[in-house]
């Protein structure tokens, strides 16, 4: 079976009223079926540039992008984005938001709520199921983005700093969970973040990438045990592997 996403020298450019601005140059990246990756950068570097072109939200300047082993000309029905903010509909309930795919993508409405019922047991929000957004804090508003994202069953999960605006708590009882439906769905991910501790924590591999214009210039395997809990944070490996990773971003 192909990979559910590769990148073959890829490069992007952008047109600005400055000229042109080169966000990525001779990205090379595979991820396999049911693999977690997540990507760490400094600012400015191309991490939701890639994301953006695995989601077919961009087009490469130069290079191949393929997902399920097509390239792509638009957003595939083999991809689940989540962005930092769920953007969630305010006048629509919990489950009709995660409903909300069904309808774009012509889903069968039975099927896909027996689905949208399911994923919200598995985020742990199925009592919310007839609330409203607002009723909702942060954390659990990004569970919704989550199980809205899982709806129609994707191959490739795309998620670009989902905790970045949630408060450290609700980050770390994120991350966890987030463990705990990889654990069931087994989808592969690209996850963006600025967060080395949660890459490590998350990820099968983390790749690390260059200031812009933005190449993959480490590519670090992850060997802690599954599954991975609040110990892990403080196990000497995965301490040397947050160390190790650091040593990218830190200048003497």
């Amino acid at each position: 079976m192909s990979a559910a996403l590769t990148l073959q020298d890829t490069g992007l450019t952008y047109q600005t009223r400055r000229g042109e601005i080169q966000a990525l140059a001779e990205v090379n990246l595979c991820i396999e079926d049911g693999e977690f990756v997540a990507v760490l950068g400094p600012s400015g570097c191309g991490k939701s540039t890639i994301l953006k072109l695995a989601a077919g939200l961009l087009e490469a300047s130069v290079g191949q992008v393929s997902v399920a082993g097509q390239g792509i000309d638009g957003p595939s029905r083999h991809t689940g984005v989540v962005f930092q903010k769920p953007n969630l509909l305010p006048w629509k309930t919990v489950l009709n938001n995660v409903l909300l795919p069904a309808r774009t993508l012509g889903l069968p409405i039975t099927e896909a709520r027996q689905r949208a019922l399911a994923l919200l047991e598995l985020v742990g929000l199925a009592p919310f199921a007839n609330d409203y957004p607002f009723e909702l804090s942060g954390g659990m508003q990004q569970r919704v983005g989550i199980a809205r994202m899982l709806l129609h069953d994707p191959r490739l999960l795309l998620m670009d700093e989902p905790f970045a605006a949630l408060d450290a708590l609700s980050r770390e009882a994120l991350t966890l969970e987030l463990q705990h439906i990889w654990s069931q769905q087994r989808k592969s991910v690209l996850f963006i973040t600025h967060s080395i501790q949660e890459a490590v924590f998350l990820a099968d591999r983390v790749l690390v990438m260059s200031p812009r214009p933005g190449r993959i210039i480490d590519d670090v395997a992850i060997t802690l045990p599954r599954p991975r809990s609040l110990d892990t944070l403080v196990d000497p490996t995965f301490t040397a592997f947050c160390q190790q990773l650091r040593r990218h971003f830190t200048h003497a």
